[in-house]
């Protein structure tokens, strides 16, 4: 038994990471950059493993919400361009010029901040400029109310020194929901490249469509599509599994730990919530809720063991749960269980938790391993 998998493990597929790259780069026209988002840990799958096999596969650029994933990736021998999306303390101007990390610029005040930095050091630093169209985090404010202050405070910007304006780019609130407000978000970013331009302001890159705007509106592509969700093998939404054949890469695992024959009457697990309705075998799992698997998946989700569905019973523990394999032949200690993957999958258990099946990828700890099949080689073993 290989040691990683002696507990519970994540296998990442890079090979079908591949697959939904290329099946995403076929939406696109030849010339459309390609921006791999490889924050929260690639969403869960390894962020070092899957920059190492997106760089091989020739994504121009990856993004990162930090300056922390940043650096994971330079320090792990990255060179692709990377954008940090999120804000980093200007502090730290110094590390995004050490390390040639492009940084996003929402506001003039960061702008000059950053222009004082990159001046001080003699060398100019990439940035990409963010226009908040309508999601209303970050970004300088570009609705029809203030479309001329925008571009106003935009060409302030521009025009600082030691600043290397790479790209302008804004983010959809709900491109997986509401066609209409998307184009709406759409057009106030056209309708402020248009007065940008007329004011001889140009970026090379413009860039706004993630993964739902990837694969329901091809005229937001531009110069570059930044897929995060679909690159790993899921949809936003439901309903957009005609517009690309995209591949689960992640399949999280465990194995079972102990089987145990327990009379009808018998209570399963913390509060009592379950007791037995008749005689059952019931296999211990080590997987719980510090391993990111959801408390809230008690009496409810189930897992595959061999070649049968067993349901959770009683509550998750922090570090094991109990499932009914009393109509499943033969479960012993040892079995393999798939927690995630094609037959069960994360979106089942999203939906069971009221959540985007984003989040409970993301929440597969640190402490479960990540086992890497197929791929280039050079993303292996990260």
């Amino acid at each position: 038994m290989d040691d990683a998998r002696k507990r519970t493990w994540a296998e990442i597929d890079l090979d079908r990471l591949a697959h939904n790259y290329r099946a995403l780069r076929a939406l696109t026209d030849p010339s459309c950059r390609f921006m791999g988002v490889v924050k929260a840990n690639a969403y869960g799958h390894g962020a070092v493993a899957v920059a190492r096999e997106l760089e091989a596969l020739g994504a121009d650029y990856l993004s990162v919400a930090c300056l922390d994933e940043a650096l994971e990736l330079r320090q792990a021998g990255i060179q692709a361009p990377i954008l940090i999306l999120g804000i980093t303390p200007l502090e730290y101007a110094g590390a995004l010029l050490d390390h040639g990390i492009a940084q996003t610029v929402g506001d003039l005040e960061t702008a000059e901040a950053l222009s004082r930095a990159a001046s001080a050091a003699g060398k100019p630093l990439t940035v990409h400029l963010k226009v908040d169209t309508g999601m209303s985090r970050l970004g300088f404010l570009c609705d029809e109310d203030h479309m001329a202050q925008a571009a106003e405070a935009v060409g302030r910007a521009w025009a600082l020194p030691g600043l290397r304006w790479e790209g302008i780019f804004t983010h959809f609130a709900n491109a997986d929901g509401d066609e209409a407000y998307t184009m709406r978000q759409f057009t106030r970013f056209l309708d402020l490249l248009d007065s940008l331009a007329a004011r001889g302001i140009t970026f090379p890159i413009r860039h706004c469509a993630s993964s739902a705007a990837v694969l329901n509106y091809p005229c937001t592509h531009l110069d570059m599509i930044r897929p995060g969700i679909a690159l790993y093998g899921h949809y936003p939404a439901p309903g957009m599994e005609h517009t690309c054949g995209l591949e689960p890469v992640m399949a999280l695992k465990s194995r079972v730990a102990a089987v145990r024959d327990l009379p009808a009457g018998t209570a399963v697990s913390y509060g009592c919530t379950r007791v037995l309705e008749r005689d059952s075998r019931v296999a211990v799992l080590p997987v719980g809720y510090a391993d990111g698997y959801f408390r809230l998946f008690s009496n409810a989700l189930e897992v595959q063991v061999r070649e049968g569905r067993a349901p959770i019973l009683g509550r998750v523990c922090m570090d094991m749960c109990m499932v009914d394999v009393t109509d499943i032949p033969g479960v012993s200690a040892g079995d393999e269980a798939v927690l995630y993957g094609d037959q069960v999958t994360v979106e089942a258990g999203a939906e069971l938790a009221g959540t985007i099946q984003y989040e409970l990828l993301c929440d597969v700890s640190p402490r479960v391993p990540r086992i890497y099949l197929g791929g280039t080689g050079s993303g292996s073993g990260a």
